[in-house]
């Protein structure tokens, strides 16, 4: 059989792909998913196509099969060179064939190939899989369908096997032959207070009167010029629970899908405590390849992911603790360090590298981190100061596999925290940095603010560490547990815990109960939180724990195709193939034998293309008057609310706080559906949709942090004066004279202005203030508490004297 390699020349041209159909089953924590793959071969030569795909990094990958002519063909999982010989001896008897496998250089890109698809023939191509659903810190269960896959930068001697080389065509959105539609259904006894979603529905139903289910259906004409993004807002979503699951009776009792399987998922609440102030050595990893030109969104002025980038990075830098060390690499094609290794925190080193930040640009072209990231694992180490590596791309970069192998390796001194930039970042490299070095990953789309997420991490990074993690179980006699999830070694204050386990033995035919129990270990003092849950197995056709459980193990021995040792790809090999979830070395491949008569001719190669969306190296760069992008509003201005006959594609049904005023949801509702279904508990913390009012407010927050020195105070000048919004003179003439350095009563005045007037963004100030506070203690009079009023009636505001309090 003879193949032709032609690409598509054209939108105009026919393209096999005419539909992509998805349902979404939310159920608690966990999503299954279907996503349903139609074709048409409209041409008069049989084809073979090509359709490259993302998908979350986290899905569990377990079932697909074809519909042809009414009949179902269910394909079977096989070792990846076994299936691909099938495919082609198949391709070669003039039969139709399917495969669907994951990239070689990502596990969040997967290919599916459509072979001998005759002339005026239909296919239906459905995929399932299930996935634990990440929990954000505003409470909100988040749900991601992928649709765009950014163009990933390979490297010039990179192997071509890969299916990202295959330099599937591009064409504009409006030029995109197919569509996509998306139903999901939401269900929880923990009762559903709201639903958002950051593209337009046409329609939301609720079954049954207690609000614990929800249906919901994407408008038409999804442009896929964003993922789609469902948050999920419980009312008990910090609840301990614990799922069991039956096996399948088919198999073994005591085999990984044969014994039942039990999802143990704790919120453990971990006290907050001061941590020392002097130690660590953070390095900064920023994307400076052209891609970062392209807007943090598709919205109208939306702020560059480089600008956002540089806003970022000085926030940090402001906020490191005196006495860390610290250093910031910009990487692309090549790379470029701040310094020739860690410099002390002081005044001096931290404005040479603000100045350095205002001057970067997205100028590096490409996209490799792997050489700086192996510089900075290699560097001797600081006693006493532990590595934290934060990492910004929006996702477009080489050797995706070799990159986590690296951190890996090096996952003993270091703790890595990593954000994804922008629609379409790359979940396997986001997810498997900070997983395998115990940090955690954010992904900043649409209006988030990529300051906000930053800062949260770097808070983490300097909490105590929680110590003697351990989960023990109380259960009847003659049962037992066999832990399948890695050994949890990190717990950060606000995340969720999740384990899997295999119950093993007699389990009790009555109504018997166990009990799970976490313990842990915060300076020198032990807690420990216990959840009794039911013995009784629930079945569940998907086996939706029983594959979670598969794709953890999978998660924590599958370094790719080419990096896993032998050991490892063994055992992925082995779990993949019992479990029946996908890995890099498996692929699930499709025969139908029952044609007619076989195929005849040569086949011709069809790659269906993938939209354009922003085209970051000619864009022109913004223009500043200061000079600095760092001190404009990262909001865009708003926009007119629609009108009442808005039409399908417009939905805000909003609810209210108790005082009567709108409760704003996440999202613009401009491009953002908002579905309440409890308007009387107190709502959760949603970040707002940024106004006018807010974006100056951000400008004017930022040229306070800017101001600010290292050792977290103010210095008294017209600048501060400016920004606090009164005069040089006025705050001389306040200035107490019981207060002796003018520096203290300037601290004094920005603490108070913060919390006066910038309380929406005091996730972002917050390791700020605290820095001044400290600052306080240490340099100023004392009782200079007692002033707060005489401050208060200079600024116009009325903030508490508790602020100064001192905690560390």
């Amino acid at each position: 059989m003879v193949r032709s390699s032609g690409l598509l020349t054209g939108a105009k041209d026919p393209v096999a792909l005419k539909s992509i159909a998805v349902t979404v089953s939310i159920n608690d924590f966990v999503a299954g998913v279907s996503a349903t793959l139609n074709y048409e071969n409209e041409e008069k030569v049989p084809l073979e196509a090509f359709f490259v795909f993302p998908m979350d990094e986290d899905s569990a990958v377990h079932s697909f099969e074809a519909l042809v002519d009414g009949k179902k063909i269910v394909a079977e999982l096989q070792d990846k060179y076994q299936a691909h010989q099938e495919y082609e001896e198949a391709l070669s008897g003039g039969f139709q064939a399917y495969l669907l496998e994951e990239d070689k250089c990502s596990r969040d890109v997967f290919r599916c190939n459509v072979g001998n698809l005759q002339p005026g023939s239909k296919v239906a191509l459905t995929l399932k899989y299930v996935q634990e659903l990440p929990l954000e810190d505003d409470g909100a269960l988040r749900y991601v369908l992928p649709a765009i896959l950014n163009p990933r930068y390979h490297l010039s001697d990179q192997s071509v096997d890969s299916c990202l080389d295959l330099k599937t065509p591009i064409v504009p959105l409006e030029d995109l032959p197919y569509t996509l539609s998306m139903v999901a259904t939401i269900s929880s006894q923990l009762g559903i207070r709201t639903i958002q979603c950051n593209c337009p529905l046409s329609s939301i139903d609720y079954i049954g009167e207690s609000k614990t289910s929800a249906q919901i259906t994407l408008a038409e004409g999804h442009k896929f010029d964003r993922d789609v993004e469902l948050l999920i807002f419980y009312r008990k979503v910090h609840s301990p629970s614990v799922a069991v699951e039956m096996g399948m009776p088919e198999r073994e009792s005591d085999t990984l899908m044969g014994a039942p399987s039990a999802m143990v998922s704790f919120y453990p609440d971990i006290p907050e405590v001061e941590t020392s102030t002097k130690c660590g050595e953070f390095v900064f990893l920023m994307d400076r390849s052209g891609s970062m030109k392209s807007p943090m969104s598709g919205q109208n002025r939306s702020q560059l992911r480089i600008d956002a980038a540089k806003e970022t990075l000085i926030l940090l830098l402001k906020s490191l603790p005196l006495g860390c060390y610290f250093n910031i690499y910009g990487f692309g094609s090549t790379h470029e360090a701040f310094f020739p290794k860690s410099v002390k925190y002081t005044q001096e080193s931290m404005e040479k590298a603000v100045e350095k930040v205002k001057l970067m640009l997205a100028d590096l072209g490409g996209t490799e981190i792997l050489t700086p990231l192996r510089k900075v694992f290699r560097k001797t180490p600081i006693p006493g100061h532990p590595l934290q590596v934060f990492v910004f791309t929006d996702g477009e970069v080489a050797e995706t596999f070799n990159v986590i192998k690296e951190a890996k390796f090096h996952s003993k001194r270091h703790r890595c925290f990593t954000f994804g930039i922008g629609e379409g970042a790359s979940t396997s490299l986001i997810k498997n940095l900070a997983r395998v070095s115990g940090g955690t990953a954010e992904f900043i789309t649409g209006n988030d603010r990529m300051q906000s997420k930053a800062l949260r991490s770097l808070r983490r990074s300097l909490q105590s560490v929680v110590e003697d993690i351990s989960l023990s179980w109380d259960l009847p006699p003659g049962l037992f547990v066999h832990m399948l999830s890695p050994e949890q070694t990190v717990v950060f204050r606000g995340q969720r815990l999740i384990t899997y386990s295999l119950l093993t033995g007699q389990i009790p035919q009555d109504e018997a109960t166990g009990e799970a129990c976490l313990k842990y270990t915060l300076h020198g003092k032990s807690y420990e939180e216990k959840v009794t849950f039911s013995l009784q197995p629930q079945p569940d056709d998907n086996l939706t724990i029983h594959r979670l459980a598969a794709k953890s193990m999978i998660q924590a021995r599958d370094f790719g195709y080419r990096e896993t040792t032998l050991i490892y790809k063994r055992d992925v090999l082995d779990i993949s193939l019992e479990s029946g979830v996908m890995s890099s070395f498996t692929a699930f491949v499709a025969i139908n034998k029952e044609l007619n008569e076989p195929v005849q001719g040569p086949l011709f190669h069809r790659d269906i293309p993938r939209p354009i969306l922003f085209c970051g190296s000619s864009m022109r760069p913004r223009s500043y008057s200061n000079g600095l992008p760092l001190l404009l509003p990262c909001a865009s201005t708003p926009v007119a609310q629609p009108p009442r006959s808005a039409g399908p594609g417009y939905c805000a049904l909003t609810a209210r706080m108790p005082d009567g005023t709108p409760q704003q949801p996440r999202y613009s509702q401009t491009t953002k559906c908002v579905i309440h279904t409890d308007t009387h508990p107190e709502p959760p913390n949603i970040h707002r949709s940024p106004t006018h009012e807010q974006g100056s407010m951000e400008h004017t927050v930022a040229q306070l942090i800017l101001l600010q020195n290292a050792d977290g105070s103010w210095d008294m000048n017209e600048d501060l004066a400016k920004v606090l919004g009164t005069s040089l003179e006025d705050i001389k003439a306040a200035h107490p004279t019981e207060v002796v350095e003018p520096s203290a009563w300037a601290t004094m005045l920005a603490v108070i202005w913060l919390h006066g007037n910038g309380k929406e963004l005091k996730d972002e100030w917050g390791l700020l203030e605290r820095k001044a506070v400290v600052w306080l203690h240490n340099n100023a009079a004392r009782g200079f508490t007692k002033h707060v009023r005489t401050a208060n009636k200079l600024l116009k505001t009325s903030v508490s004297s508790s602020i100064f309090t001192f905690k560390g």
